[in-house]
């Protein structure tokens, strides 16, 4: 029977099935943060149990830790601090590598695992953290998972799988200029919905999705979630190999014949069926702006915020009513021009080395607007170090943005990066619920290039007319 890229990568790691819906899956790399893993290692504790394979384990320390500036970071929230102590007593006892509030190399986990070539193509990695589908870019199985199954990870490296259906989401063409995976995964979403891809693993395939790079795969990968994805996947092509490659030393020239073997089986069959398929055009993508309080919530720059008495009575016409009434929006009004008070550029959508690049292309040349605080933060300390070799930090930096320490940061407001409420951010975020990133705070997700136009102009701004204006 010809199978899919999923379905391959879950029989090659099932140990035992269970039942028709249910396998007992292996787990190559597990990777824990600060806020997900103290109960299951309490768990663990209190029933006397070992780790079973601690090399198959990572913890990083990113959703709390402070980024303000400075040599070294201290986290001062009395609970946020026992947190962080918490995991380094933990990942000390079990032995456990840690990359701690203070490590040079210490970042969000979804951006420092595959930049340490710790992720390669054909693995099952898992977290406790939703947006683990970014590795499916590398053509991993990542998925986010609870607590009490991150115990019972940590205790067997194996974990209670229930199966999920076959997608399959083709885009060719060319993205058009001014355009990027941020809004190519915003389009996606906005039309199938925050729910199209609930209980399905979906591919990505198709001439567009070949042509990005890596690191913009791991943005649309990371936002499949988004839209109720279960996982997400690109068959690892030349592109993604050359990635792992120059990031994993361990995989000499005796191993690389082997692994290039394995990986180039990892791809769909031909006629191997799916359950639901989409196709989209790249061609048909614009820069995208959410308007609402969910990431389906959205419009091209140069489209209008939407009217709930257009649509029908119902569950779509409340959540419009709610949303527009959250984020103080008028029906009908275009959603360029909004003001903004604040730009956060960061977190593991949109945080890496290409991103910032694409936001110094942007802001040289200008400033960032009277009445706007911006703020970038890198995805990790090998970014960041990157960024200030490239001289884009100094660039940014001149222009009037911060420059911060990496971490998670204002993508959620779990530290002390905390919109107040009524302030309207032009965010490169994945997530615009209420509250996100600050109890009353508004959010507009866009790509990081979109972000740099709101900072320099103080509203959302189509960043193509902006291009033109300054050429």
């Amino acid at each position: 029977m010809p199978r899919t890229l999923y379905r391959k990568l879950v029989d090659s790691h099932t140990v035992a099935r269970l039942d028709d819906d249910n396998v007992l899956l292996f787990c190559d790399l597990h990777l824990m943060n600060e806020y997900t893993s103290p109960q299951a290692f309490a768990g663990l504790h209190e029933q006397g149990r070992p780790v079973l394979m601690p090399g198959q384990n990572v913890a990083v320390v990113s959703h709390i830790i402070p980024t303000h500036p400075g040599a070294i970071r201290v986290i001062a929230d009395p609970a946020s601090a026992l947190q962080a102590s918490n995991l380094k007593a933990n990942c000390d006892r079990h032995g456990i590598a840690l990359f701690d509030t203070n490590d040079r190399l210490q970042g969000i986990e979804h951006v420092v695992a595959p930049e340490h070539g710790m992720i390669r193509p054909g693995m099952v990695v898992i977290c406790g953290d939703s947006h683990t589908t970014t590795y499916g870019a590398l053509g991993a199985l990542g998925f986010g998972i609870g607590t009490s199954e991150v115990e019972h990870v940590l205790a067997t490296q194996t974990l209670v799988y229930r199966l999920a259906k076959d997608m399959r989401i083709r885009v060719d063409g060319t993205l058009p200029a001014g355009t990027t995976a941020k809004d190519l995964v915003l389009m996606i979403i906005g039309r199938i919905g925050a729910q199209g891809a609930r209980g399905y693993v979906v591919e990505f395939c198709g001439s567009a999705i070949e042509s990005l790079s890596v690191e913009a795969r791991f943005t649309l990968c990371n936002m499949a979630v988004e839209a109720g994805a279960r996982g997400a996947l690109i068959a690892p092509d030349a592109t993604a190999i050359e990635y792992v490659l120059q990031r994993a030393p361990d995989i000499d020239e005796e191993l690389q014949p082997q692994a290039l073997a394995a990986w180039r089986a990892l791809r769909s069959d031909a006629g191997a069926a799916f359950d639901v398929e989409h196709r989209f055009d790249a061609s048909d993508v614009a820069p995208h702006v959410t308007w609402g309080t969910s990431p389906d919530q959205v419009v091209p720059v140069g489209g209008r915020i939407p009217d709930p008495l257009e649509q029908p009575e119902g569950p779509a016409r409340r959540s419009t009513e709610q949303a527009l009434s959250y984020t103080r929006l008028e029906p009908r009004a275009p959603i360029a021009g909004t003001p903004i008070q604040h730009v956060f550029i960061g977190s593991c959508t949109n945080a890496r080395i290409e991103d910032l690049r694409a936001v110094a292309q942007v802001v040289r040349g200008r400033r960032v607007a009277d009445g706007v605080r911006a703020m970038v933060v890198p995805g990790s300390g090998a970014v960041k170090a990157q960024a200030e070799a490239e001289g884009i930090a100094a660039l940014l930096i001149d222009a009037g943005f911060e420059w911060r320490q990496p971490g998670c940061s204002m993508c959620l407001a779990m530290n002390d990066d905390v919109l107040e409420a009524g302030v309207r951010c032009a965010s490169t975020t994945n997530r615009n619920f209420e509250g996100r990133q600050g109890r009353g705070a508004i959010t507009h997700l866009m790509s990081p290039a979109m972000a740099a136009a709101a900072a320099v102009t103080g509203r959302i701004t189509d960043v193509r007319a902006l291009e033109r204006h300054h050429d």
